[in-house]
């Protein structure tokens, strides 16, 4: 792990599978899901997932999306329907650009989720101010 570097195990659930499990129309034996961990990327602002993950969760690619690297480079990447992401025992829904060798979590996913990165510790915390459950702001 690198000096600052926030790893964090996450539950990954194809979203699609889900609602058709709460409609009687799959077992949730068959529900895919896969639990990596993951890189925090404050950098980011979407979700990253690559192919082999996106395949293997049975995520459809509904869309393209520009993606801007750290050095600057735009590349035009598949962008996947809604999946489940569970951190620390909070979930939201997500779409994710399709790219690379590992999962990315990005800024929007710790904002719904109300968590924040402790770089000094390398872990997330939950938001002090609501440190039992996220909280969305609507105003």
């Amino acid at each position: 792990m690198i000096m600052g570097e926030v790893r964090v195990r996450v539950k990954l659930t194809n979203a699609i599978d889900e609602g058709l499990v709460r409609r009687g129309l799959m077992s949730p034996d068959d529900v895919r899901v896969y639990e990596p961990d993951a890189l925090v990327d404050t950098g980011a602002v979407r979700c990253v997932l690559p192919p082999f993950l996106v395949e293997r969760l049975g995520l459809a690619r509904v869309a393209r999306a520009v993606a801007q690297y750290a050095d600057g480079r735009l590349d035009e990447v598949d962008l996947t329907e809604g999946f489940v992401l569970e951190i620390m025992g909070r979930r939201t829904i997500e779409e994710g650009l399709v790219l690379g060798d590992e999962v990315l979590i990005g800024q929007t996913a710790l904002e719904k989720l109300d968590l924040l990165p402790d770089c000094q510790n390398q872990r997330l915390i939950p938001n002090p101010a609501h440190p039992d459950q996220p909280i969305s702001k609507v105003k």
